[in-house]
């Protein structure tokens, strides 16, 4: 164990992190919740068509490895002749996957709201579509903050996958350093100090907006 190059390395791997593995984590979360909202609120339509089409879209997702999916994405998509360089594949792979996952929360934090918070809604004059933004929403977003924080920590270290099409975050970098200094467990033990370091700041961060979003839950 080099303890020097341990300690050397773990600068470059967190400035790699704040500057690729953080930026990749949020545009494909952020892409992701938004397909995910769309998706729990077609799953939860009463048109049979809708609700089919994202239901099949979540079990392809939730059926098949995120590893395969980026590879379909970033390897397969060529022959069709339709070619997307590694960071865009990548947003685009993640984006999706955590729409898979995270429509299934969504859809269980709408219906774990109760009934009457709609019928309050309807009763002072609002349409369907401004109770759900409202009243709604509020109160569901409290109640899938924990698992959608899951998720997003999950997303931080399946970022590291994208080190196979050579996307520059924090696990290419430790490849890179391991490569010119052979020293593979000292630059991967680095490399998870700082994966570490984020999750542990990222789920701290977690608990205050939990504690903030409780104003919105109905007593």
């Amino acid at each position: 164990m080099d303890w020097e190059l341990f300690v050397s390395s773990l600068g470059p791997l967190a400035l790699q992190g704040l500057t690729g593995t953080i930026p990749l984590t949020l545009a494909s979360f952020t892409l992701g919740l938004a397909i995910a909202l769309v998706v729990a609120l077609m799953r939860i339509s009463k048109n049979r068509a809708v609700s089919t089409a994202a239901r099949v879209y979540i079990s392809i997702i939730r059926g098949t490895p995120l590893l395969v999916q980026l590879f379909v994405i970033f390897y397969g998509l060529p022959s069709l002749g339709m070619t997307i360089d590694p960071w865009p594949s990548a947003i685009i792979a993640f984006s999706l996957n955590v729409g898979g996952y995270a429509a299934e929360v969504i859809r269980a934090a709408i219906l774990s709201v109760p009934k009457g918070q709609w019928e309050a809604g309807y009763t002072i004059g609002m349409s369907r579509t401004t109770t759900l933004r409202r009243l709604i929403l509020p109160q569901a977003a409290r109640v899938s903050v924990p698992p959608l924080s899951n998720t997003f920590i999950s997303l931080v270290k399946d970022t590291s996958l994208a080190s196979i099409i050579l996307v520059p975050e924090t696990f290419q970098r430790a490849k890179e350093i391991a490569a010119t200094t052979s020293e593979f467990l000292t630059v991967y033990l680095s490399a998870a100090l700082v994966y570490w370091v984020f999750c542990t700041v990222l789920s701290a961060g977690q608990n205050r907006i939990e504690k903030r979003l409780d104003r919105y839950v109905a007593h």
